[in-house]
């Protein structure tokens, strides 16, 4: 096991020693405190029809995100009952986490050179999903593409949203801050 008080994240590392430098020489930063970071990434496993179905679905999502994540996942549920999709209130619909810290540059590093390579038919990731804010979001169709989740144990295939919220201002920082952690961008 590794000791917590000597081990940094690599990306961590990378951040700190390379990345920032680079941003503040290619915007002009005054202050170090304008160099744009990660703020957190937060995983999300939506059920849908499945959960209304079976009660289990939501359970099993909500353990392979906590295997993914590397922390407890929690269990979303419904605020309101629409009768149309057969979804009563507070009926558990899927699983969520928020990752922070050292926990969540390692899941980015994960994501980017070990997850996103597996994906078949992989070209990159679409560079306009930033929402104006310096926030980016992307999709998996697969969660089976991460190495924590054993195949053979796996009862149904979930896709899976990223969100990766940054402290920058803008989309064209934030993409550049992405693109320094090698994020695959394909336009």
């Amino acid at each position: 096991m590794l000791d917590s008080a000597t081990y940094t994240p690599r990306l961590k590392a990378v951040y700190a020693d390379t990345i920032r430098a680079a941003m503040k020489e290619e915007f002009g930063y005054k202050n170090d405190m304008q160099i744009p970071r990660l703020d957190k990434i937060v995983l999300n496993i939506g059920c849908g029809a499945e959960a209304v179905r079976d009660s289990k679905k939501a359970k099993s999502a909500q353990e392979d995100l906590t295997l993914i994540a590397g922390q407890k996942a929690m269990t979303t549920i419904a605020k309101k009952s629409i009768a149309g999709f057969r979804v009563r209130e507070e009926m558990p619909l899927g699983a969520k986490v928020t990752l922070r810290g050292d926990r969540m540059y390692e899941f980015l590093d994960r994501l980017i050179t070990i997850a996103m390579p597996r994906v078949r038919d992989f070209r990159g990731v679409s560079g306009k999903s930033f929402d104006g804010r310096g926030n980016y979001a992307m999709g998996l169709k697969e969660h089976l593409v991460f190495p924590e989740i054993n195949f053979d144990k796996i009862d149904e295939n979930w896709g899976m949203d990223i969100v990766i919220a940054t402290t920058a201002a803008t989309d064209a920082e934030a993409k550049a801050l992405l693109k320094a952690f090698n994020m695959p961008f394909n336009s």
